[in-house]
């Protein structure tokens, strides 16, 4: 899945506990009739691909979402979503980097000039 619109803000990574969990953030304005502010956490080694990206830029991010069940003291179950980012790039890496090819033009192909009659059509259907 993919979430594409304009940077609103990138947070600094924080870590977490003894064992170094780092997480960071970003938040990603989509460009429609309703635009959302989408929050996409970006965990691990993965939180070094924000370095390059700044407030207004437009961008393009591969996410993963994950759902977590939660069991609180009192005995009540509750549920949990997240957005995850594994990728992230701008429209320029996007189209510079193997998009859609290119079709050839119109005219680089040119009709056939020696068909003959009987060979019209010899399709079963």
């Amino acid at each position: 899945m993919e979430v594409q619109g304009k940077v609103k803000m990138v947070g600094e990574t924080q870590t977490f506990g003894s064992n170094g969990f780092r997480k960071r953030e970003i938040v990603v304005t989509t460009e429609e009739q309703y635009p959302q502010h989408i929050l996409v956490e970006f965990i691990q080694d993965k939180c070094d691909l924000l370095n390059n990206f700044q407030v207004g830029q437009n961008v393009k991010i591969g996410i993963n979402l994950r759902g977590r069940e939660w069991v609180n003291p009192q005995g009540e179950t509750k549920y949990f979503n997240s957005i995850q980012g594994w990728r992230i790039e701008t429209p320029q890496s996007m189209s510079a980097g193997g998009g859609m090819p290119t079709p050839p033009p119109a005219d680089a192909f040119e009709p056939a000039t020696n068909l003959k009659e009987e060979d019209h059509d010899d399709l079963p259907f």
